[in-house]
């Protein structure tokens, strides 16, 4: 087996992302919200169409980024939060969800998808 040879000089700089690069991730995004959006029971997916909502990648992670545009919105995806999590769990182990409330009405509220037992447990 060929040892990989690298110098030092290739750890200190970013990969540099190439259009083919992007356009697959942009594909991959589409591809788990479309597969997400799906797998959604009726309930959920109203909740979304009343949403901004997407998938996108932020370090390493999948984050499904939903942006509601009132308090009451807000509030019943955040009630929703554990299914919606329990579903996007099953296509992408390392994810988040972050629900953002409308701009200046709070802050954004984020939770790691493998934490969802926290959350069981407190609903509970």
């Amino acid at each position: 087996m060929a040892k990989e040879i690298y110098s030092r000089e290739d750890d200190s700089h970013p990969m540099q992302l190439t259009s083919a690069d992007i356009i697959l991730r942009q594909q991959l995004e589409y591809s788990i919200s479309r597969y997400f959006y799906e797998a959604c029971d009726r309930s959920i997916q109203n909740l979304l169409s009343s949403c901004r909502w997407y998938v996108t990648t932020h370090a390493n992670a999948m984050v499904l980024v939903i942006e509601c545009p009132d308090q009451v919105t807000n509030w019943r995806v955040l009630q929703k939060i554990v299914p919606m999590g329990t579903l996007l769990n099953q296509i992408v182990s390392s994810a988040k969800i972050r629900v953002c409330p409308p701009e200046s009405q709070g802050i954004p509220f984020e939770m790691r998808v493998d934490e969802l037992s926290v959350y069981r447990d407190l609903a509970g």
